[in-house]
Order: C-alpha cells, then structure tokens, then sequence
C-alpha cells in the first residue's frame, strides 16, 4: 500500500467466509482508522445498517432449516449465554482452526462478529468494527509498469497464515460444531436486526455469492483515482464485497477457497453443488 492507504479506506483485503460458526475460514479484514489501530468491539445492540442495508435477509420463509445439515456433535452440555460464549466459542475454534489460528483471531463477542461479517458480504462494503480476525501483516502490493497498476501475486504471501488454517479444517467437524451452537448464531442474528430471519440462509447465501465471483484471467488491473485503489473494470468493481475479497487472493487459492466452501455447502444444505456452478468468469 500507498502510504496515504494508512488510514481506512474503500480497499478491503481479501477474504472467505469459510463458514460463520468458524471465524476459521474468514480472513476478511479492513485497515483500522489509523496505521497499527484496532477496530472497535461490537456493541450487543448492532444493528442491520451497520453492516449494510438489503432485502436478501428479510424473507421469514426457512430454505435451508439447520436440521437438514450434518448431525452435531453429540454433547450434553448446556450452550452458554451468547454474551458469556466467548472463551468456549475461542476454545473450540482453535481446536478446529489449530495453532495458526491463535495469533489471528478476536477474541471478543466473536459469533457476534461472524454473524455481522457473514451477513455484509453479499453487500457493497464489510464495516471495520465487526471483522473476527486480526488484518495480515505487510503492506498490501501492487505492481506499476508502463502506467499501468495492477494487483501484485506477492500478496499471497500476506495471506498464507489463513490459508493454512483453511487447509487444516476438517469441513464435517466445523459444520457439526456449528449445527450445535447454531441457536447462538441466530440469536446473534435477530440481534443485529432481523428478529424473522434465519441466520442459516443468510450464510447459505453469502456462500453462494461468493462462489460466484469470477476468475480473473491474468494480472488484475487497478486505477487509484483518489487515496485508494479501485477496480479498473467497472464490473469487478461493482460485484459484492465477499467477491471482491476472494478475487484478490488469486486464483489459485480462490479456486482452494471455492472448494472448500462447495463442500460446507453440501453439509448445510444436504445437496451437493457441482464444481463451477456458481463460478463465473
């Protein structure tokens, strides 16, 4: 990054949302206010315009009922109050996320976060105060030539911590820690404002948004008409946020990312999608 591109901005750096009970997946994160800073906690009372506005959640039709996904984990222990889950809620995900997890997770009101981030992505713009996982170290690169900008491969290296974490997620294990704590990511979910809505379709559909999102074919090119870079193809630059974010972890690991997302997907739902139907190029 540019050193103006120390304060924050329109250019959120990469991202997945492997899978909302699983901060695991989701490297998704935005520059704090100020170089170094950390976003805000999120407050209990967030509401549905912080993370953006739009019809997608307001159905009170169920499509895909928790009941249909994999079996949970089988336990007899009480769930604890959503506001009180944060030290069970890390303990889990670091046994499913292992050790490279540790440094990159938040580790406050943590499904509260999830579900604020997984509920933004299909939107325009993911809010600075609700991202579940720490932003990735070095500067973000860009390469210039001939006038011309365009995002650098060697960005990859900044995102090879989540990566590892994504490989190391057993899909089945994550789907059936999730299915077992689902009441407090619904309660999270009306929390935040749509005291109809199902938060499991709101994942479902973030999931399927980001499978969406298109393979770009060679270097992507970028314009910087103020402080921050922007797509130079106007019809990148107006997909959703979670598909601007996982196009710029390269193809390669966008097609890692896809894959994992298909087979959670398929654990979710109970029906399997085929590879590449909801790719696009």
């Amino acid at each position: 990054m540019k050193k103006k591109q120390s304060s924050i901005g329109q250019w959120l750096v990469s991202g997945v949302v492997v899978i909302l009970a699983i901060a695991v997946g989701v490297f998704i994160w935005r520059k704090a206010t100020q170089a170094g800073g950390e976003p805000t906690p999120v407050p209990a009372s967030t509401t549905a315009a912080s993370a953006g506005t739009g019809p997608a959640a307001a159905s009170t039709a169920i499509q895909h009922p928790i009941a249909q996904a994999t079996p949970a984990l089988a336990s007899t222990a009480p769930l604890p109050a959503l506001d009180a889950s944060d030290t069970d809620v890390a303990s889990a995900l670091l046994a499913l996320g292992g050790s490279p997890l540790d440094g990159l997770l938040r580790r406050d009101q943590i499904i509260r976060r999830v579900v604020a981030t997984v509920d933004a992505l299909p939107r325009q713009s993911v809010g600075t105060n609700i991202l579940p996982l720490k932003t990735p170290q070095g500067a973000f690169v860009v390469e210039q030539a001939d006038g011309a900008i365009t995002l650098s491969p060697r960005n990859a290296e900044r995102y090879a911590p989540y990566m590892q974490v994504l490989e190391g997620v057993d899909p089945k294990a994550l789907v059936a820690w999730y299915v077992a704590h689902y009441p407090l990511f619904q309660q999270a979910y009306r929390d935040l404002g749509y005291p109809k809505g199902y938060f499991n379709d709101r994942l479902v559909i973030a999931i399927d948004d980001m499978l969406a999102a298109p393979v770009p074919d060679g270097p992507v090119a970028l314009v910087q008409p103020k402080v921050f870079y922007r797509y130079a193809d106007a019809g990148l630059e107006a997909r959703s946020a979670g598909q601007k974010l996982l196009m710029r972890l390269g193809a390669d690991d966008e097609a890692q990312v896809k894959a994992k997302l298909r087979q959670i997907r398929a654990l979710l739902t109970g029906a399997t999608l085929p590879a590449g139907a909801a790719s696009a190029r």
